[in-house]
């Protein structure tokens, strides 16, 4: 009954400012020791490489390795010299690390890059080992490459808070509709005006979420780990991500897997004005649905901070606005050990889990939890089928 208790008050959204923030114990997880930056993944080097190929990463889950080549563009660059420097890259990595099963690109402007969550990439490509033929003979009409210059949609990069992450949940409201969505929580299940929190306590369910997707090398990787796992999952994206690397979305439906909105630049919407609150969800269904084919349903708050305001303009939409109860701030690279055993601590019956998909500790440890949670009698899904 206390591990019960505990679990829900894990999850009470509480006011922030300009109210005073109302804190229910145990809303906010401990810093935990072994806290790091990610990993340094390893690099791979050959000669003769042109300047514009800053650095190839790699990595793998055990079966598979993906590696990703950053390009950064020198003014002027036309489109055909930057597909001849995205040959190269895909060449090189090929030959110099035989093992690896596919090789993503991103390629950007030199003058304006500042990592993944900047202005966003001008020409993206994922090239299977087995289809490097294909990718050479296409070129530009390659399957899986993207290009920002024959791209429809052309929205611009808009400044604000890019890098928020989850955290306990925030309400941006009255102390009354606090009081409402509290009882919600804890009463209810399902879809309720809106709201989502949980799924059904009495069904031994849980409902398995990645956020901020989709994330080139690394996407590729965990849906290699859930296709083995035979799991599926819902992905909460972001709009600029997906159009950008539009392939990878498809791999995701492909797979089985739910597509979902965490808005097209992944800011936090309370204060922003209504308009561009309406922009950001409505633009990154837009371009999610548009790469899917199919209706988005499910909508995440970047940094879990919602206002009445949010709620309606997703109800409007037709957008269920989703939370969750199982959150091991996997983002943070606490440890392996340590997201395990919080996703163990929280495990519940009807739970929501959030996690990242550009991991690399949480794609480790995720088949242990997976089978984990199959012993114990779970059923594991997408977060819709919480809902049906």
């Amino acid at each position: 009954m206390k591990r019960l208790l505990l679990a829900v008050l894990l999850a009470l959204p509480v006011v922030a400012k300009p109210l005073t923030p109302l804190v229910p114990p145990g809303a906010i997880q401990p810093r935990a020791p072994g806290y790091q930056a990610a990993p340094v993944l390893p690099t791979l080097e050959w000669e003769p490489r042109p300047h514009q190929i800053h650095q190839v990463q790699y990595t793998g889950n055990g079966h598979i390795e993906v590696a990703h080549a950053l390009i950064l563009a020198d003014p002027g660059s036309d489109e055909e010299f930057l597909l001849g420097l995205t040959r190269q890259a895909v060449r090189g990595a090929l030959q110099a690390r035989p093992g690896l099963h596919q090789v993503d690109v991103s390629v950007y402007h030199r003058s304006n890059y500042m990592s993944f969550g900047g202005p966003p990439p001008i020409l993206t490509a994922s090239v299977p080992r087995g289809r490097l033929a294909e990718f050479e003979q296409d070129g530009l009409d390659f399957e899986r490459l993207w290009s920002h210059a024959r791209a429809r949609l052309h929205p611009t990069h808009r400044d604000g808070d890019v890098s928020a992450t989850e955290g306990p949940i925030v309400f941006h409201g009255s102390e009354r509709q606090l009081e409402e969505d509290r009882s919600l929580q804890q009463d209810a299940y399902g879809d309720q005006y809106g709201l989502f929190f949980r799924g059904n306590p009495r069904h031994q369910r849980i409902a398995l979420t990645f956020d901020d997707s989709p994330h080139p090398m690394f996407e590729t990787l965990l849906l290699d780990t859930l296709a083995r796992a035979r799991v599926h999952a819902t992905f909460f994206c972001i709009g600029r991500n997906a159009r950008a690397y539009p392939y990878l979305i498809s791999d995701m439906v492909e797979g089985g897997h739910e597509v979902a909105n965490h808005t097209y630049h992944h800011l936090r919407l309370p204060g922003l004005a209504r308009p561009v609150v309406h922009e950001e969800l409505e633009l990154g269904k837009t371009v999610l649905e548009g790469i899917s084919g199919e209706t988005v349903r499910l909508f995440r708050p970047p940094g879990g901070d919602y206002s009445t305001e949010t709620l309606e303009i997703a109800r409007g939409l037709g957008l269920i606005t989703t939370f969750w109860t199982d959150d091991p701030g996997d983002f943070n690279n606490p440890g392996e050990a340590i997201i395990q055993n919080r996703l163990v601590e929280h495990l519940r019956p009807g739970g929501i889990v959030l996690l990242h998909d550009n991991v690399q500790e949480t794609i480790d440890i995720l088949p242990a939890f997976l089978e984990l949670a199959r012993t114990q009698g779970f059923r594991i899904g997408t977060a819709s089928q919480l809902l049906d």
